[in-house]
């Protein structure tokens, strides 16, 4: 799959039709070209959004919701904002990690509980979204500062994983513990992920790394549950999207997952744990501060 991306992105037919389709998509879209121009910048934030969210699962809500606070987007605008683009660069980065789990890992002991960790976590998930938003249900005021905790003591506590703990064979079956906790996972994860655009894929990676699962197969599962999600609610929040941003950052986006198949392919187990620890820490001390 790392050729195949590499070859993707590098070939020069598919940029131009990628851009070509861009450009239709800007023409066709109902706003004048001056007004367009003044949102060119989100490109980059939806390719360094995609890249961080699908080569983490954690997501792309870590990066646009706190942009989207500090321009004064409404609670709502950037939620579904960031819904949207991320239908964009979790499906591609969703597409790229399954492609490499049917060409090369499929037959790989570690992999084996790939496609039932995405039914289950992912049927769950989505359940859990279509109740937040067919009961509009609200999410506590201190979700955002909790989740942010949440994640900084999980960074600490994977960082720390990382150096003390002893080297141990990686898990490949599910047991039925591990069921029970996918649902819990999807259901809350879920939820959260309603109120905040982030969260089960987050969730997710964290509870497979602490069970020892294989953490390239932990983020693919993350990266893929996390697209069936934003599916799942756009068509409940199109109304609040700033679609101006979209119209750049979505495609942009795209790039960005494609991209971050390659990048995790390059780092080791105990180094990816590290990143992911990392990410961890910034996206959940930046929202603190």
């Amino acid at each position: 799959m790392q050729k195949a991306n590499q070859n993707l992105l590098a070939k020069p037919s598919f940029l131009l039709l990628f851009a070509l389709c861009w450009l239709i998509l800007l023409i066709s879209s109902p706003f004048s070209l001056t007004e367009l121009t003044n949102y060119i910048t989100f490109s980059l934030l939806g390719v360094i959004g995609a890249i961080f969210a699908n080569s983490t699962g954690a997501g792309g809500g870590v990066v646009f919701i706190p942009l989207f606070n500090q321009l004064n987007f409404s609670e709502q605008q950037a939620v579904a904002t960031s819904f949207a683009i991320q239908c964009f660069g979790m499906t591609a980065g969703a597409a790229s990690w399954y492609y490499h789990y049917q060409s090369q890992q499929k037959a790989l002991r570690l992999w084996q509980g790939f496609k039932r960790i995405i039914a289950v976590t992912g049927v769950c998930s989505v359940f859990a979204l279509a109740w937040v938003f067919n009961g509009d249900q609200q999410g506590p005021a201190s979700l955002p500062l909790a989740f942010s905790w949440f994640s900084l003591l999980l960074g600490i506590f994977i960082f720390i994983s990382v150096y003390v703990s002893k080297p141990t064979r990686e898990r490949s079956l599910l047991t039925p513990y591990d069921y029970i906790a996918l649902v819990i996972i999807g259901l809350f994860g879920g939820a959260i992920t309603a109120w905040l655009s982030v969260g089960v894929g987050e969730i997710l990676v964290i509870y497979l790394i602490i069970r020892r699962f294989d953490i390239n197969m932990a983020i693919g599962a993350a990266v893929v549950v996390s697209a069936l999600s934003v599916w799942s609610v756009i068509g409940y929040v199109q109304g609040q999207v700033y679609w101006q941003v979209v119209l750049f950052a979505g495609p942009a986006a795209v790039l960005g997952g494609l991209f971050a198949r390659i990048l995790v392919s390059h780092l080791s187990a105990v180094k990816l744990k590290l990143f992911f620890a990392a990410w961890l820490l910034v996206s959940g001390g930046f929202a603190i501060i």
